[in-house]
């Protein structure tokens, strides 16, 4: 697992843990007349099933097309990803923990508002907490498992060192120590067959070798990262301290 799914992990699990805890003390959903430690329990066990199968949702939604850079769009639909098999997983959970067998279904489309409204309180949480982490890629163990996209350069390029790659409407131009050319692909598929190189991305539409930024350039309130070949590569708001904090400026 890389840091960054391990950082997410860790954040959602405290999101969770957080939310449940809340939902027990104030007996949320009518739930208030059990125990405190059935509740606890209950809600923890519910809350826990919700962050699995949102992680889940989540590393699958984060890099698809749209999503990058629009955060109430990640939400709303990881919120419909995450609440339609939650509404079963809480039907089942509610009836079986509470009185020992399942609800009739007719019970379920109550619990469709509640269900949704926790969702998406969770999930808003989750994307916001997580805006501020550029997607970091990372060098193979390996020197003889290069990354998957290099297989994607041009024939010319094959074997030179990739510095930045730009995405520039549907096609993405590779820049290298041998030249650029443009290849027809999203930055967001990129971003994963990048994983073998270290790097990240530096801005909705970059993403920068780490051994090819030779200084930086601050100029209205942002910054710039000079690279190899003369190129520059922006540094957007929302990656910009934790690229700083990782020594990458």
């Amino acid at each position: 697992m890389t840091p960054e799914r391990r950082l997410g992990l860790v954040r959602s699990l405290s999101v969770a843990a957080a939310a449940a805890l809340v939902l027990t003390v104030t007996g949320a959903f009518d739930t208030g007349a059990e125990p405190f430690r059935e509740r606890l329990i209950y809600w923890l066990t519910v809350m826990a099933a919700g962050s699995a199968w949102g992680q889940l949702c989540q590393r699958w939604l984060a890099l698809r097309p749209g999503m990058v850079g629009r955060p109430w769009l990640h939400i709303a639909v990881l919120t419909g990803v995450v609440a339609g098999p939650m509404c079963l997983f809480v039907w089942a959970a509610t009836g079986l923990y509470f009185n020992a067998k399942l609800f009739p279904l007719s019970y379920l489309p109550l619990l469709v508002v509640p269900v949704v409204t926790v969702a998406a309180a969770v999930c808003a949480l989750v994307v916001f907490l997580g805006r501020a982490t550029p997607i970091q890629t990372h060098a193979s163990a390996d020197p003889a498992a290069p990354a998957r996209f290099v297989e994607r350069l041009p024939l010319h390029l094959r074997g030179a060192r990739l510095i930045a790659v730009e995405a520039e409407d549907h096609y993405l131009r590779v820049h290298t120590d041998q030249g650029s050319d443009l290849i027809l692909m999203r930055l967001s598929d990129a971003l994963n067959e990048l994983e073998g190189l270290e790097g990240a991305q530096t801005h909705r539409s970059w993403w920068v070798a780490k051994d090819a930024v030779r200084g930086a350039s601050r100029g209205d309130g942002r910054a710039t990262l000079a690279l190899d070949r003369g190129l520059a590569a922006p540094v957007s708001r929302r990656y910009a301290r934790a690229l700083r904090d990782a020594g990458w400026y």
